[in-house]
């Protein structure tokens, strides 16, 4: 079914320039600058980053099948379908509290459940990339791919965990797209992990306790 969209997109693969003896290709080039705007709105909480993110997943879905990264090329139609629910809940979404979705954090438990389902999902990924692809690098491929829609999931719903997840996956991403010689995406996702860190340091100062309004006391006259 990507053959067809990947003789269309034939063009924006051809090369840009060259990076340390690798192509990298126009696709590429024009993923890497969205993607890099769509980190700068999330930082922001700006719902602009959503159709960012749906249009730079669209980009790297070519870009991963055709370097037979299946994982990652399927975790990008996963993107597009998470990144229009996000962009619904940023807009439209509700805390628990009813109030206007808002940064907010997971409890201790949820956290353990987060971490839980991503590491079980790992193995079980990478066993089926590894059975069912010509994937070269499947349990490699198979755990940023899980961490990305736990990230992802998190982001939606404007949790702050959601940075120290996205930090984890840029580091081994850079690992993964280095091996493949992508070094663009490399080096775009070591700047990630840099502004992972940044945002991760934005939001927390946008979390805060959200207690009802008190009454104001009036001094005595």
């Amino acid at each position: 079914m990507l053959d067809p969209l990947l003789s269309a997109a034939r063009p924006l693969l051809g090369t840009a320039f060259t990076l340390w003896g690798a192509a990298a290709t126009w696709l590429e080039l024009l993923a890497v600058v969205l993607s890099l705007g769509m980190v700068w709105a999330n930082m922001r909480v700006n719902p602009v980053a959503w159709p960012l993110a749906i249009i730079s997943s669209m980009l790297y879905l070519l870009l991963f099948a055709d370097s037979k990264l299946y994982g990652e090329a399927s975790l990008q139609v996963m993107f597009v379908v998470l990144a229009a629910w996000g962009w619904w809940q940023w807009l439209r979404g509700h805390a628990s509290d009813g109030r206007a979705l808002r940064v907010q954090v997971l409890s201790p438990r949820q956290r353990l459940a987060v971490a839980s389902a991503t590491l079980a999902a790992w193995p079980l990924l990478g066993w089926l990339l590894a059975s069912s692809t010509d994937s070269d690098v499947p349990y490699l491929d198979a755990l940023p791919t899980v961490g990305s829609i736990a990230g992802q999931l998190l982001l939606g719903r404007k949790y702050l965990e959601n940075w120290p997840v996205w930090l984890v996956v840029n580091l081994v991403s850079v690992g993964l797209f280095a091996y493949k010689a992508l070094w663009l995406t490399a080096l775009l996702y070591a700047v990630f992990a840099v502004l992972s860190v940044l945002g991760w340091r934005a939001w927390r100062r946008l979390e805060q306790p959200w207690l009802p309004t008190q009454p104001a006391v009036l001094p005595p006259l």
